[in-house]
């Protein structure tokens, strides 16, 4: 049993490979649906006096299931009679389906050993299909009953949820790359994602978004719960009055944990400024609670702000936008002006107000999308329009982040880069490639400089005579044989340009350079009778000694 089974060949491990694909998508929707199914199952069983039957509390989970992919429900059962509409998602009850696709559309292109896989675009197709089939299923499951699925929100956003958690695993399992644009792309944006640069400021921006938007929500979250404890009794009281028994009550207490993500982004909406509302005829914001809300017995709606003209305890809700932007600029003048760097390798003005400004467009998208997730209709009339309006949020987290951001990033920079020139290199310095190098440790005290490097060629003055190099500090000049009056042996020497023999390095400028040889023939020589290399060094300043006479052809 712990041996392996046999490989199987290209032909018989294609099917196989796409129906394990398939089989992942299916998986993970039916460990999300009965994840929720055994929940919903649970607090059924606790009930003291539940008023309906198992089957009902299934087709109540498989409702939750849908409404967790953003689809919109339907309730039948009200006291009115007229069929109601549920839209807001609790986004923590969303983020369960969400990991799950996203896990297997990941983890289908990174088979065991001895095992293949598809290709990027065929994992996306199989899990996202796989998935959306036990999808349809349920929702044919569901239909009928007291909460059911409204047939166009199942395919918007519903579908477009699921894919796009696929195509993040698969995304995720490729290394996260940031490929090619379309084939339609205009070619300027085809070179420009050809470039390292395009690249590194892409990243740049993503995180400096990133981390905006998560201080944007994260900022919201604190105000909810600052609410909630200045609030503190009214909202014990709207918990207890909606449950008696101990099952409702853990009913009621994990409904408020699945909504904490929507209050989160709720207060990221107050604290930017258009709030949100409470109805149809009823607007929070911290310049004023106006209107009449049409607000529901829930501990959550039980921390709102007295009716009437803020107070400069709300108006410090404007702290977290303040945040999010200086968030932003920092984060980019991370990447604009590093720490070890010198001013000759930061970004200029204009790209780091530029990263910036897009940095604040990705902050506005990331507030957008979860304010329209986290708001929706509750029910018809009054409670019609339940949350913050979506496209108010984003654009106000872009004003804010942009309006903010862009000075203070060009502020961090001009502070950053105080006092720097291109003489002083502290620490290391990131290279062309954006990566830190150590820089080199400077000389010590007393150590020789060098002067400039030389060349490894003669050069030639200007009435074509070679210029001798100059002598090394501190040591005497290399001794230059003097040529034979009548030719010979030192003449013939002279005659070839010899490369200089001493190292690389600085010579003195003190030393005139050497008279130049004047021009003779060439003497040829036999192979009988090769030349050989003076004995020793003469003395430019003695009297020439006679050399043999030159042996001619």
């Amino acid at each position: 049993m712990t041996e392996r089974s046999p490989s199987l060949s290209a032909e018989q491990a294609g099917p196989a490979v796409l129906v394990a694909a398939a089989l992942r998508g299916a998986v993970a929707a039916g460990l999300g649906l009965g994840s929720l199914a055994v929940l919903v199952a649970a607090v059924w069983i606790s009930s003291p006096a539940p008023d309906s039957g198992p089957g009902e509390a299934f087709h109540a989970a498989a409702g939750l299931w849908l409404l967790a992919h953003g689809a919109e429900l339907v309730r039948t059962e009200t006291l009115t009679g007229a069929p109601a509409p549920v839209g807001v998602v609790p986004l923590l009850l969303a983020a369960l389906p969400v990991w799950l696709v996203h896990r297997a559309a990941r983890d289908v292109l990174d088979p065991e050993e001895g095992r293949a896989a598809p290709s990027p675009g065929g994992a996306f197709a199989l899990v996202t299909g796989g998935y959306l089939l036990v999808g349809a299923a349920v929702a044919l499951y569901a239909r009928g009953s007291s909460l059911s699925a409204g047939p166009l929100s199942l395919l918007f956003p519903a579908v477009p949820v699921v894919a796009g958690a696929a195509a993040a695993g698969v995304w995720t399992a490729c290394g996260r790359p940031l490929g090619p644009p379309p084939s339609w792309a205009p070619v300027r944006l085809h070179e420009a994602m050809a470039r390292t640069r395009f690249v590194r400021r892409a990243e740049a921006v993503g995180r400096s978004a990133a981390a905006g938007t998560a201080v944007l929500l994260g900022g919201g979250a604190l105000v909810v719960a600052v609410a909630l404890v200045w609030h503190g009794g009214p909202v014990q009281d709207s918990f207890l009055r909606l449950a008696g028994d101990w099952g409702g009550r853990v009913a009621v207490l994990l409904l408020a944990l699945g909504l904490v993500p929507n209050a989160a982004v709720w207060g990221a909406a107050y604290g930017l400024g258009p709030g949100f509302a409470l109805g149809t005829e009823s607007t929070v914001t911290p310049l004023a609670f106006a209107g009449h809300p049409a607000v529901p017995d829930f501990p959550l709606l039980a921390a709102m702000p007295a009716q009437g003209q803020g107070t400069p305890l709300n108006w410090a809700a404007g702290a977290v936008p303040v945040a999010a932007a200086l968030t932003v600029a920092w984060f980019t003048v991370r990447r604009a002006a590093p720490a070890g760097g010198v001013r000759e390798e930061a970004w200029s003005l204009r790209e780091t107000a530029l990263t910036t400004a897009l940095a604040a467009v990705g902050c506005g998208i990331g507030a957008a999308l979860p304010a329209a997730a986290a708001g929706g209709p509750l029910g018809t009339h009054a409670l019609a329009d339940f949350g913050p309006v979506w496209w108010l949020t984003g654009a106000a987290a872009l004003v804010w982040t942009a309006v903010l951001g862009v000075p203070a990033a060009l502020l961090l920079r001009a502070w950053r880069l105080r006092g720097r020139t291109d003489e002083e290199r502290p620490g290391a310095v990131p290279d062309s490639a954006g990566e830190v190098r150590a820089r080199p440790e400077p000389k010590a005290s007393g150590a020789t400089e060098k002067g400039p490097r030389r060349r490894w060629w003669p050069r030639r003055g200007s009435r074509g005579t070679e210029e001798e190099p100059e002598a090394r500090s501190g040591e005497a000049p290399a001794p230059v044989p003097a040529p034979a009056p009548g030719g010979g042996l030192d003449e013939d020497i002279e005659a070839y340009d010899f490369l200089p023999t001493d190292p690389w390095h600085a010579r003195t400028a003190d030393e005139p350079p050497a008279p130049a040889p004047e021009p003779a023939p060439v003497a040829a020589t036999t192979d009988a009778e090769p030349h050989k290399a003076p004995e020793a060094a003469r003395d430019p300043e003695a009297e020439p000694e006679p050399g043999p006479p030159a042996a001619t052809s």
